[in-house]
């Protein structure tokens, strides 16, 4: 960032040149490139001053402002800084799976112990290894409370989840629109996949099912030609 120093030489000395001063304004943590890994950052602003003896006397002019990585000191624009760390994302895509097991199961496999246990097995390997099945029955149960449909028991849960699902274009927006801006398009279809085995461990979609999954897609910004092939072709992979 900025221009290079520029220095004159007389007789083993240095008469004068330009350097660029650099201030540290902040820090943090970022992933850096060159590193390949989390890194901890300074954000620092530069001016270019005339020097004289190696004497800094007039300002020319700022260098802009640079993030400098505090391991291999490699400096950066600051847009940089717009990219996740590994652990952030991480946790974006956690969110992000089990937002869409959540929007499956509501859909029409709540009632399912094959799909309750797909969805479960899909949250513990995107980073929620603690997770239990109660804990997802429960939160399919709040949603539901939230619809003023409260379910007796696990049997009456897919009937009191019918219908419940006006929170779904939110909460798969806020949870899928960070992590998609970060991921190849075979990500999202990766993402993706992992709703339709929710979706087919109990049989074939259900028409809600599908609504649920193409709601995914569009929060993934896939092409809706995309998803539907997607779908089809899940649906024809024996399990």
């Amino acid at each position: 960032m900025g221009l290079p120093s520029l220095e004159l030489r007389c007789r083993g000395r240095y008469v004068w040149g330009v350097r660029t001063v650099w201030h540290t304004e902040g820090d943090g943590e970022f992933y850096c490139p060159n590193c390949g890994g989390d890194r901890n950052y300074c954000r620092r602003s530069g001016v270019r001053r005339l020097t004289v003896l190696g004497v800094p006397l007039l300002s020319r002019g700022p260098a802009g402002t640079i993030a400098e990585c505090g391991v291999c000191h490699r400096r950066y624009g600051l847009d940089v800084l717009d990219a996740p760390t590994s652990s952030r994302f991480s946790a974006m895509l956690r969110d992000a799976v089990h937002t869409i097991a959540l929007a499956v199961l509501t859909a029409g496999g709540a009632s399912s112990r094959h799909a309750r246990q797909a969805a479960l097995e899909a949250v513990r390997e995107a980073g929620f290894s603690d997770c239990t099945e109660d804990q997802l029955i429960g939160l399919l149960a709040a949603l539901a409370a939230d619809e003023g449909r409260l379910p007796g028991a696990y049997d009456s849960l897919a009937g009191a989840l019918d219908g419940c699902g006006t929170w779904l274009s939110i909460e798969l927006h806020e949870a899928l629109e960070p992590l998609t801006r970060h991921l190849a398009p075979q990500g999202r279809e990766r993402v993706l996949l992992q709703g339709a085995r929710i979706a087919l461990a109990d049989g074939p979609y259900l028409p809600a099912e599908r609504e649920a999954l193409a709601a995914v897609g569009r929060s993934l910004r896939l092409p809706a030609e995309d998803t539907d092939r997607l779908l089809e072709a899940a649906a024809r992979t024996p399990s």
